[in-house]
């Protein structure tokens, strides 16, 4: 693929970062592999100067407050096979909104990274597929998901780097495999919407 994507329902263009994923755009869905031991986190219980993990991901730059909104679906070989909504503001501080197979169940989990990552699992779903949604105002940002697009539930809010930082930040997708051989992801009913939300708690 070239160094840039467009896609229709996007006002920027998606770049790939990280190994190749093999990332494709048609119909309205885009799809990406991750490879075998693919992953993108920071132990906490490691040492600062340790590497950090990778994983396959496709990124692009919004301006001002938005919403960035798709289904995902993986097709789960092992546990933690993720499909992601990734944010980036630095090579240590970002965050991923993940449909996980946590480890044996489809499961909303969240991780922030800031220096060395956290981890949260949020809540359990049936099947392969679920709705994520990543919302930004300022240094702001909202994680929620849904069984169906229609009532969403929040996960979290977070601040992530400041200022500048906050409002460069990188926004896309990514798709995990940190113990499997590899794993397939898909994310169609892409969505974007130049606003935050009116309410982070009401379902909206």
């Amino acid at each position: 693929m070239t160094d840039e994507m467009a896609l229709p329902e996007l006002p920027f263009p998606l770049r790939p970062y990280g190994p190749d994923a093999h990332w494709s755009y048609e119909n309205g869905m885009l799809t990406g592999w991750a490879g075998a031991r693919q992953d993108r986190f920071v132990p906490p219980t490691g040492e600062a100067l340790e590497p950090v993990s990778d994983a396959p991901r496709l990124l692009g730059a919004p301006e001002g407050d938005f919403q960035l909104i798709a289904r995902v679906k993986v097709g789960f070989g092992a546990a933690f096979d993720a499909g992601v909504l990734y944010l980036h503001v630095a090579e240590r501080q970002w965050a991923k909104l993940c449909l996980e197979l946590s480890p044996d169940r489809p499961t909303i989990c969240t991780v922030v990274t800031r220096g060395h990552s956290d981890d949260a699992n949020s809540f359990v779903l049936e099947g392969d597929s679920a709705w994520l949604r990543i919302s930004r105002t300022g240094a702001a940002f909202a994680f929620h998901a849904s069984a169906d697009g229609e009532r969403w539930t929040f996960v979290r809010i977070f601040t992530l780097g400041a200022g500048e930082e906050a409002t460069a930040a990188l926004v896309g997708f990514m798709a995990q495999s940190p113990v499997g051989e590899g794993c397939v992801v898909t994310f169609d009913r892409i969505e974007y919407r130049p606003v935050w939300p009116d309410g982070l708690r009401d379902g909206s």
